[in-house]
């Protein structure tokens, strides 16, 4: 059984999620809503014309900006300077090309129109914010994601030339470790993720941090 979201503002202890991650469906995306989510450990996902569908995920992917692995050839890139990297300056460009691009063994986005607005909405207040990778003049990479303040929840990224999303990701757990963040939540396991050196920790452990 999941809780089933009113009008009201509230969501049930993450605790009480399935073994899959789900706690909650419905509700809303309004700018109070996401932020109560993201501060209980809580993050919407879902695909268009799906309710809305809320998950507290127990492991949780997560990386703490010490232990990121940046690869020698990504270090040679560096050096090249063949991109330009900015923080927060086309945030909607950003979402748009992580809704659009076109993924590996998928047929569509999670990323809906609504989700597109509802976090717009959240980056006109600076608490969503993205990282934008430039190569001639050209947005071909960046990612986007919730700052908390001493954590920043990861939500997508997108890559139009190799390497662009690595930069991406390489200049936001710089700017995470310059700011003194404590983690970067990346939400749930993949092996790309595991490669950087992200890993799992028990749930309970990632809201000791988010309080």
């Amino acid at each position: 059984m999941y809780y089933l979201l009113k009008k009201e503002l509230f969501f049930p202890p993450v605790s009480e999620a399935d073994e899959d991650g789900i706690l909650a469906i419905g509700g809303d995306l309004s700018v109070e809503r996401l932020q109560l989510a993201y501060r209980s450990g809580i993050f919407p996902w879902f695909e268009d014309g799906d309710p809305i569908i809320w998950w507290a995920p127990n492991p949780r992917m997560v990386l703490f900006p010490d232990e990121f692995r940046v690869s020698k050839s990504m270090r040679n890139i560096i050096n090249r300077n063949i991109f330009k990297v900015t923080l927060n300056q086309n945030f909607r460009d950003v979402i748009s090309n992580c809704k659009n691009i076109k993924r590996d063994g998928q047929n569509g986005t999670w990323i809906t129109n609504e989700m597109v607005e509802a976090y717009c909405n959240l980056n006109q207040i600076g608490v969503a914010k993205s990282i934008e990778v430039w190569q001639n003049n050209e947005l071909v990479g960046g990612l986007y994601g919730i700052d908390s303040g001493q954590i920043f929840c990861g939500e997508s990224m997108f890559s139009k030339v190799p390497n662009a999303s690595k930069m991406a990701f390489i200049a936001l757990v710089n700017y995470l470790k310059t700011n003194n963040y404590q983690l970067l939540d990346c939400q749930v396991y993949n092996e790309h993720l595991e490669s950087l050196g992200c890993r799992e920790i028990p749930r309970s452990e990632f809201m000791k941090f988010l309080k």
